[in-house]
């Protein structure tokens, strides 16, 4: 391999002159450079980044650590939207800002992520982001990191900088849609109520229920899936009886996800029930393999994994360039917009 002290020998300078012409950080005549640049190019020399970085102590990495790599899903496991999607739009940022992303897959073992950290460090990263599968608390205490860590759909108990899909207003945005169509009685069957992103939805439905003067009824809200069920099927099915069953049934059913809200299509199709006529579906995602597909196409929320990801690069860029602490507002909530298509028909009053 060619070193500065061969290019400065083929190109008859010195290897200062070499690298000036290198790094621009001095006067070469025109001339001078020329030769410079033909005994790279003759030798194929390619300059040593890690000599660059003891220099100028800026590398131009950054470290991603995430899951959404090795992570497979069996067709018949439910889930959401992929947060590989967290991961692109992370990436289409820092290629815009001319940084390196360096990714780093867990493989689903969480004791993985403090090593992990401790080695992108150890290639000289200026900041680590860490990207959850879904929005929920992590721990990352045993990491211990020299260089700004954000977070994107999780917190952690110590008030690291975070990026987060607005759960409560989407669910509360797709709720007053709904109501805008006439629709009184708003079923909505969540995912595993353990989860935050249940907690905040079921927050914001009934805040809309309440902001348009309807009283909340507990018997139209139904948790239809639990993590790690191997029923999930049978779980919606009960729920889906239970709700037809009701003395006055809901008009439209809002479904946790899109992967829900597709199982439940076929649920309804099977009573012999019409999508929209009979009842309408709405979902949560904006999984659009799924929302686009569907006969009728459904109405649904944008879950922001893109956008998420292009902000929290573009905050920790951002610290990184200022030099500061991130300070006030650390957790940055994401607009999670609806999306109408043709699952649900509006009520006659």
């Amino acid at each position: 391999m060619s070193t500065i002290y061969d290019v400065a020998q083929r190109a008859g300078v010195s290897a200062k002159t070499v690298s000036r012409v290198l790094n621009g950080d001095g006067p070469v005549g025109q001339k001078t450079r020329a030769r410079v640049q033909e005994a790279i190019r003759q030798l194929g020399y390619v300059p040593s980044q890690a000599a660059r970085m003891m220099r100028s102590n800026k590398s131009g990495l950054i470290g991603l650590i995430t899951g959404a790599i090795s992570r497979s899903t069996e067709p018949t496991e439910p889930t959401g939207l992929p947060d590989l999607y967290i991961v692109q739009g992370i990436q289409s940022h820092m290629a815009e800002c001319g940084m390196t992303l360096m990714i780093a897959d867990t493989g689903g073992a969480q004791d993985r992520v403090a090593p992990l950290i401790q080695t992108f460090q150890e290639h000289r990263v200026e900041g680590l982001i860490y990207v959850a599968d879904y929005h929920r608390e992590v721990d990352l205490s045993d990491a211990q990191a020299s260089c700004p860590i954000h977070l994107v759909n999780c917190y952690d108990a110590t008030g690291l900088p975070c990026v987060l899909p607005d759960d409560r207003a989407g669910q509360q945005a797709l709720t007053q849609r709904l109501l805008a169509h006439g629709h009184r009685r708003i079923a909505y069957v969540t995912l595993d109520e353990s989860m935050d992103a249940t907690r905040l939805r079921s927050q914001g439905y009934r805040d809309a229920l309440v902001q348009a003067g309807i009283a909340f009824d507990p018997a139209l809200l139904i948790e239809g899936h639990k993590q790690d069920a191997q029923d999930a099927n049978a779980r919606l099915a009960r729920s889906i009886d239970h709700l037809l069953a009701l003395p006055n049934p809901p008009s439209v059913i809002c479904c946790g996800n899109d992967e829900m809200a597709l199982r439940l299509y076929g649920h309804l199709r099977r009573r012999g029930m019409r999508v929209p006529e009979e009842i309408s579906i709405t979902g949560y995602d904006n999984y659009r393999a799924i929302a686009e597909t569907l006969y009728p196409p459904l109405t649904t929320v944008e879950l922001p994994y893109r956008a998420m990801g292009e902000s929290v690069a573009a905050r920790l860029l951002e610290q990184i360039a200022s030099g500061r602490a991130p300070g006030d507002g650390l957790c940055e909530l994401v607009a999670s917009p609806v999306v109408w298509r043709d699952s649900v028909t509006a009520i006659q009053t």
